[in-house]
């Protein structure tokens, strides 16, 4: 069986299009770190963690030499947010040669949504796209932040985005194979409310 997918394209054109951050709630413990050292097994982590539930796949079959390769490229950032410590969710940057730069992947892992983590995670991520390219030695500044997704993501993506003033560009739909999304493991997923040190 085949599936009916929806996906749209959004854009930012100008650095002004961002609405002020979004900060998590005070003592949340939230910090947002790059991680600067390429680790194929820390980012097929984040990958599998994160897009389980949503049926990111494309990257389920990727060698550890293609992960490497692909995080090793100048212009590729992965941007961490930690609450406490625990990896919470990412957001991950592409630079294109002609001053563009994607939102490839950003979510958060099952049992961090819903928490105001995913809004201030975004925000960031959006305002390092359009920085970019002060980290980057001879990378083109950048023009525009650019991003998509679609109708398997979760229920309030869209609404999201365009929060965070990206406007729709484009739209397309496409016949995908109807499989259920994998999971990291079977069974995972926030079926308890994660421990909360007692006076925190």
């Amino acid at each position: 069986m085949s599936l009916s997918v929806t996906t749209w394209y959004l854009e930012q054109t100008a650095r002004a299009d961002l609405p002020p951050t979004q900060e998590p709630p005070t003592g949340q413990g939230v910090r947002i770190v790059r991680s600067e050292r390429p680790s194929p097994e820390f980012s097929r982590f984040l990958y599998t963690a994160v897009g389980g539930d949503v049926a990111w796949t494309d990257r389920l079959a990727w060698p550890y030499a293609r992960w490497a390769e692909y995080l090793a490229r100048p212009g590729v950032e992965t941007w961490v947010a930690y609450e406490r410590g625990t990896p919470a969710g990412f957001i991950e940057l592409e630079a294109g040669r002609d001053g563009s730069v994607e939102i490839v992947y950003f979510g958060l892992i099952p049992a961090f949504r819903g928490r105001r983590i995913g809004g201030h995670l975004l925000a960031y991520g959006i305002e390092r796209a359009w920085d970019l390219a002060e980290r980057w030695p001879g990378q083109v500044p950048t023009k525009r932040v650019w991003l998509h997704t679609c109708s398997l993501d979760g229920a309030h993506a869209m609404a999201n985005y365009q929060r965070r003033g990206f406007r729709l560009y484009d739209t397309t739909v496409t016949e995908e194979p109807d499989a259920p999304a994998p999971g990291p493991w079977p069974g995972a997923g926030p079926l308890v409310a994660p421990h909360t040190p007692s006076g925190a």
